[in-house]
């Protein structure tokens, strides 16, 4: 990742250790500048904020992981995956990087920990930005079935050898075609997303990954949107194939401070369709008394 134009900042490359694990991240910004997590969704990684990250890091600590298990981390077969963990796992990154409490954005499965863990650790959140993620319910019927099946497959053993061996990359591909054909995602890119599914290691991940997946909505997520208190941003693309912009607009209503940015000519990548409203509508959330 490269920043351009004047006043940008040189993004930093590094790792920490989360679990006994390499963890990936980029960082730029002051480094006694409030801090800024950007987590990604699926299968994306820390370059799905490419747009944002320069207008961000002029007065904020950015920091964009690429999660266990995705793009430059470490793909670690003998770690948990469920939500439970995953959710945990964000402290033990901001534990890592000796940092308390951050504003945390999320996107996709980003934005689903990223719920999960202002539930949980409320404390730690300054302000809560979600883009079009799953969240407290859950896919339309067509990817709620796809998806289910590869959670069904991840966990049933005589399966399992058979999903492993699925051209992931290849069907990754065509779900990203129309972002590659009207320029918002070039090739090069997509190919850091997810090449790595080429490999068998990558394979095997994938398949733990899935393995501990569920799809179900989560009620007891929608059940305490109320409690959430901390400065609140829900931005989304209205095309979205795969999230209905009810769950956006739920999380705006029963969030008290959410503020909704409703984007009509973009799909799920809203960071890629519309990158400029997106920086904005985050740019006003940091700017929210905390």
């Amino acid at each position: 990742m490269s920043t351009q134009g004047p006043g940008a900042r040189e993004i930093r490359g590094r790792s920490v250790v989360v679990d006994g694990a390499r963890m990936a991240y980029w960082e730029s910004g002051p480094s006694d500048g409030e801090p800024v997590l950007l987590l990604h969704g699926y299968p994306a990684s820390h370059r799905c904020w490419r747009h944002q990250f320069p207008a961000l890091a002029r007065q904020h600590r950015v920091i964009a992981p690429d999660l266990l298990g995705w793009g430059r981390s470490e793909r670690p077969l003998h770690l948990r995956f469920d939500y439970d963990t995953e959710t945990a796992r964000i402290g033990r990154l901001l534990d890592a990087l000796g940092i308390h409490a951050v504003n945390l954005v999320g996107h996709d499965y980003g934005g689903f920990l990223s719920l999960g863990f202002v539930q949980t650790q409320p404390d730690r959140v300054r302000r809560l930005a979600i883009l079009n993620s799953r969240a407290q319910s859950t896919f339309v019927p067509r990817w709620y079935l796809a998806f289910g099946l590869s959670t069904l497959a991840g966990r049933t053993p005589v399966l399992r050898a058979l999903m492993a061996r699925l051209p992931f990359v290849a069907l990754h591909r065509r779900s990203f075609g129309a972002l590659v054909r009207h320029g918002h995602v070039d090739a090069d890119l997509l190919d850091t997303y997810i090449g790595w599914m080429d490999t068998r290691e990558g394979r095997r991940w994938l398949v733990r990954f899935f393995s501990e997946y569920r799809v179900t909505a989560r009620p007891e997520l929608r059940r305490r949107l109320g409690e959430i208190s901390c400065p609140t941003a829900i931005v989304w693309g209205r095309a979205d194939a795969y999230l209905r912009p009810a769950i956006a607009t739920e999380l705006a209503e029963r969030i008290p401070p959410a503020e909704l940015t409703m984007l009509d000519d973009a799909g799920h990548w809203v960071m890629d369709e519309r990158p400029a409203e997106v920086t904005a509508a985050l740019e006003m959330l940091l700017a929210r008394e905390p």
